[in-house]
């Protein structure tokens, strides 16, 4: 009887987080256009929340590129297929790698740090201080930074892609000896810019959506404490990183599961 006592108190517990991350989900979204008047609230997270993670981003994207195609080269060139790996690369990055990579490292990068601000500025009552105020703290403070998580991320990851490829073909020009014309031929001429790049940006949009939301939520619900927050920025990281993998199922049944 305790084992089931305890587990229906998990799964209580467990079903009003749920209520509480729903309902202010929900108070967020209606903040969102209210939030626009002052758009340089808007602009300044973007660029705290996008430009400080370039660097990651245009790194990893690089890296990613150039270990695609290698990888990629040795599989084709053993079904004569050698011709494709441009196209292939291309297709790699928008549709799969570029917003699901880009988006784990948002989560780590400028997820954890929307926790820990938001976090530290209920542990120093801030948050507190501007309801004294009569200024609400979701439209002042979180509003702006899901605005900035939305349009930053799909830029960060076109970013990631257009690196990626360009590290692609330097290792495909460069280093195996492709036709550099072939290379982006193929790319041109097997890319749909709707259907796959589109589809690509529709993705990362939704993921900085994810993963903004539950950094702000985190921050916003956590403890008053050194070991609150240090708790709540990991569980950051790994909620929108669950997140992000699970939606990306979703969303890649419901826009490629058919032909073209």
């Amino acid at each position: 009887m305790d084992f089931v006592a305890l587990l229906g108190a998990r799964a209580l517990a467990t079903l009003r987080g749920w209520g509480r991350a729903a309902l202010f989900f929900a108070d967020l979204l209606g903040a969102l256009l209210p939030a626009l008047r002052r758009f340089d609230l808007v602009v300044a997270q973007i660029h705290a929340i996008g430009n400080r993670s370039l660097v990651i981003i245009l790194a990893s994207g690089t890296a990613v590129g150039f270990v695609l195609a290698l990888q990629l080269y040795n599989t084709l060139i053993t079904f004569g297929a050698a011709e494709s790996l441009g196209l292939v690369v291309n297709l790699s990055l928008v549709r799969e790698l570029g917003p699901v990579v880009a988006a784990l490292l948002f989560a780590g990068r400028a997820g954890t740090s929307l926790t820990a601000e938001i976090g530290l500025m209920k542990a120093g009552e801030q948050l507190a201080a501007l309801e004294l105020m009569a200024i609400e703290p979701r439209q002042r403070v979180l509003a702006p930074r899901l605005w900035a998580g939305m349009i930053a991320m799909p830029l960060l990851a076109i970013l990631f892609s257009a690196v990626g490829i360009l590290g692609a073909w330097l290792v495909a020009v460069g280093l195996i000896g492709i036709d550099a014309g072939n290379f982006w031929a193929t790319q041109q001429n097997g890319v749909d810019v709707w259907r796959d790049v589109g589809n690509g940006v529709v993705k990362s949009a939704v993921f900085g959506v994810i993963c903004t939301a539950v950094a702000l939520y985190q921050g916003y619900e956590t403890e008053a404490t050194p070991e609150g927050v240090a708790y709540a920025t990991t569980r950051t990281v790994v909620i929108s990183s669950l997140g992000v993998l699970g939606m990306d199922f979703i969303l890649t049944a419901l826009m490629f599961s058919t032909g073209r």
